[in-house]
């Protein structure tokens, strides 16, 4: 990840427009996803060795492309029912045991240093700057359940029939 001084970084920020903006990261705030954490897979998944969690590298929907090291086909936006359906059906990378992540653990894979996206994107590729499910759901209002936008990294309820992307996690053994 670039780091630049924060003056230069909210100035970049201003200049670019809504299409065409590069992640941005802030030297003043200390990196929480370092690509050291990391261990990038062949199969288009990635390992965090602090959480044991194994991430798919690419947005649900996608396939990763081992030769580009790039996600090939669409993301898929999906309501909060059909994104638990996917990932109790899902068979990426030889794997069958997929789930959506809870809220925790995907806050775990935020990067607090960088906007647009605020992840690290050596080991999560093409990462849409909305919203991506997590399973938690709200205690009062359990219509709603919890997503984090990484465009800037902040959570928020919507309800369970929007069309928000997702990323499938799993406990490595």
């Amino acid at each position: 990840m670039r780091k630049l001084p924060l003056i230069t970084a909210l100035t970049v920020i201003a200049l670019q427009s809504g299409y065409a903006a590069a992640q941005v990261c802030y030297s003043a705030v200390n990196e929480t996803t370092p690509d050291s954490r990391f261990i990038i897979n062949e199969d288009g998944t990635v390992s965090d060795s602090e959480t044991g969690l194994m991430w798919q590298r690419c947005t649900f929907g996608q396939s990763y492309n081992t030769e580009t090291d790039t996600c090939e086909g669409n993301s898929q936006q999906l309501t909060w029912g059909e994104a638990l359906r996917g990932a109790e059906n899902a068979t990426f990378a030889d794997y069958s045991d997929w789930h959506v992540p809870n809220v925790k653990e995907l806050a775990s894979i935020l990067e607090h240093s960088c906007v647009q996206p605020s992840i690290n994107e050596n080991a999560f590729l093409s990462t849409k700057l909305q919203n991506y499910w997590s399973s938690t759901s709200g205690i009062s209002r359990t219509d709603l359940a919890w997503v984090y936008q990484f465009d800037k990294g902040i959570n928020s309820l919507h309800a369970k029939t929007s069309d928000v992307y997702l990323r499938l996690v799993r406990y490595e053994k």
